[in-house]
């Protein structure tokens, strides 16, 4: 039995489909944004403890998770009073990963893998 079209990521991507990867390369594009979903990729997180971990304001972090939210990268999940924010998807954790072991060989010159 031939993979849903959806499951085949060996076809021609269809104009929907580049359109969805170029937004999510662009929410990446922003350092905060990046490195709050580099934390999330490890463990959920409030909004206070992603500020610290980032050094970014509550109100800025608020601002970007709400893009993320939008874009449907991150899910909320309220804890009583508190929202814990959760990372989306294993191919999104996979894709951070990958692009920050690709920053790692080009900051230390490491050759990179075949």
């Amino acid at each position: 039995m031939e993979p849903a079209p959806s499951l085949r990521h060996d076809v021609e991507p269809t104009p929907e489909r580049l359109a969805e990867a170029s937004e999510v390369f662009g929410l990446l594009s922003d350092r905060t944004r990046l490195h709050l979903l580099w934390v999330l990729a490890r463990q959920d997180a409030d909004v206070t403890t992603l500020a610290d971990t980032v050094g970014a304001s509550r109100t800025s972090v608020s601002q970007h998770l709400a893009k993320l939210r939008l874009a449907g990268l991150v899910e909320a999940h309220r804890e009583g009073r508190r929202v814990r924010y959760t990372l989306v998807g294993g191919h999104l954790r996979r894709l951070l990963l990958e692009a920050l072991g690709h920053a790692d060989h080009v900051v230390t010159g490491e050759p990179h893998h075949v």
